[in-house]
């Protein structure tokens, strides 16, 4: 074997390495998007690779069609994966979100409008519950003292839901880019 042969498979065992490590750190860390460990394997994969089928990432990853096409369609619902096409093929192709920024947005501002809306909801709805205590002269005075201090307490946190709305709209605009700038170099 000679010596460039050698280099080679060395070098080729370095960036080896060095795709398994990005891939276990993205699969590992995935959890955060409610994606299981396999489903993050595959987006690491997908991430590094670029475009692939189902039949691809089946034998890439020694994972079963049914539960490869579960993954896809929980990333896809994360927007962290996309369907494309190629002319002249009936395949499907996938290819992950390589922009960590746009996934980002896309994920946990869906989270956090979810988050905002089920609570504004509740706290309004309890609030009026409250009142109807805190205004009834046939229920004891601490009873109703106790009310009015739950309704103080919940009215509160409105101010949180209020600050996530805007901090919501601030990244889905590309304002808070302004406040928080994507740096050129990351090295």
């Amino acid at each position: 074997m000679t010596e460039q042969l050698k280099n080679d498979e060395r070098a080729l065992e370095v960036i080896e390495q060095a795709k398994e490590a990005v891939i276990s750190a993205i699969a590992e860390t995935m959890d955060l998007y409610g994606v299981t460990h396999s489903a993050g394997r595959l987006y690491g994969t997908m991430y590094i690779e670029g475009e692939m089928t189902l039949d691809q990432m089946k034998d890439r990853l020694g994972m079963t069609k049914p539960s490869m096409s579960t993954a896809v369609k929980k990333l896809q619902s994360n927007a962290m994966v996309q369907r494309t096409w190629k002319k002249g093929s009936r395949r499907e192709y996938f290819t992950a979100e390589r922009d960590f920024f746009k996934s980002f947005i896309a994920f946990y501002c869906e989270k956090w409008k979810r988050e905002v809306e089920m609570n504004l909801v509740a706290i309004d709805k309890a609030a009026k519950g409250l009142e109807s205590v805190m205004n009834n002269d046939q229920v004891s005075r601490g009873i109703r003292d106790y009310a009015g201090n739950l309704h103080e307490q919940i009215i509160d946190s409105k101010k949180y839901y209020k600050w996530l709305s805007r901090l919501i709209d601030l990244i889905e605009s590309g304002e808070i880019f302004q406040f928080l700038p994507i740096e050129d170099d990351a090295r």
